[in-house]
C-alpha cells in the first residue's frame, strides 16, 4: 500500500513538473478574470477596502513616503533602459536585451489594450502622486512583473550556483512585490488594480518564454529542462 501511495506521488509531482507553465498560466488568467468580474460588477473590492485601511491608513509616514517613491520608479522607462543594457552585457543568449525589450514592449501594449477595455478610474482623495490615464489594471505591476519576472526566470533557467540562483531570484521577486505596493501606498492603484496586473503578466511570462523566448536565448539547465527529461 506505502510502495502505491509513493508512487502515485511521484507520478503526481512528474506531471506537475511537466506542466507547470500550463498550471501557472490557467491560475493567472483565471485570477484576471475572477477579479475583472468583480470589478465589473461591484467596483470595489473588498480586497480594495483592506488594502487602503492597512496600507494608506496605517503605514503611511513622512520617512515612508519617498521610499515609496523611489521604488515606483524601478519600473520607469530610464530604470528599465538601464537594466535592458545590463541584461544584454550579462545574460547568455544571442540578444538577451532584445529579448527583454520585446517582452517589455508587448507587456506594455497588452496593458494600454486592457486599460482601454475596462476604463477604470483612479482611486480619488488620497493619491500622493500625480498619475494620470485608466487604473485596471496597474501598469506599473504590469511591467515589473514582466520585466523582473523575466529576469527572475532567465536566472532560474540559466544560473548554475545555488546561492546566487536564490539571492537573485529572492531580490528580484521583492522588487516586483515592492512595486506593486508602493502603487497601493503611493494612492494611484487599488489593490486589485495592482493584483490584476501581476496575473495579467504572469500568464504573458507564461507564453513568452515558451514562444519567444527561444529565438533569442540558449537552453538551460534549470528544473523545467530536468522535469521534460524524465520519464
Amino acid at each position: 500500500m506505502g510502495e502505491r501511495v509513493s508512487k502515485t506521488f511521484d507520478l503526481f509531482g512528474r506531471l506537475v513538473r511537466k506542466n507547470l507553465w500550463t498550471i501557472v498560466l490557467i491560475l493567472a488568467v483565471v485570477g484576471f478574470i475572477a477579479l475583472l468580474e468583480e470589478v465589473h460588477e461591484d467596483g470595489l473590492l473588498a480586497l480594495d477596502g483592506w488594502a487602503y485601511y492597512l496600507v494608506v491608513l496605517h503605514m503611511r509616514s513622512e520617512w515612508l513616503t519617498p521610499i515609496m517613491q523611489s521604488i515606483s520608479e524601478l519600473a520607469l522607462p530610464v530604470v528599465l533602459v538601464v537594466m535592458l543594457l545590463v541584461v544584454e552585457a550579462f545574460a547568455p543568449g544571442r540578444r538577451p536585451g532584445l529579448c527583454a525589450a520585446v517582452n517589455l514592449a508587448l507587456a506594455l501594449a497588452l496593458n494600454l489594450v486592457l486599460k482601454e477595455l475596462v476604463q477604470r478610474p483612479r482611486p480619488e482623495g488620497y493619491r500622493l502622486i500625480a498619475e494620470s490615464g485608466y487604473s485596471f489594471p496597474s501598469g506599473h505591476s504590469m511591467v515589473a512583473m514582466a520585466f523582473y519576472g523575466l529576469l527572475v526566470w532567465m536566472v532560474w533557467r540559466y544560473e548554475g550556483d545555488r546561492f546566487v540562483k536564490v539571492l537573485c531570484m529572492g531580490g528580484l521577486s521583492l522588487v516586483i512585490v515592492a512595486v506593486g505596493l508602493s502603487r497601493i501606498y503611493l494612492g494611484v492603484h487599488y489593490a486589485s488594480d495592482v493584483i490584476a496586473g501581476f496575473c495579467v503578466s504572469i500568464a504573458w511570462l507564461c507564453a513568452y518564454t515558451r514562444i519567444f523566448v527561444p529565438m533569442f536565448l540558449p537552453e538551460g539547465h534549470g528544473p523545467e529542462r530536468r522535469a521534460a527529461q524524465e520519464p
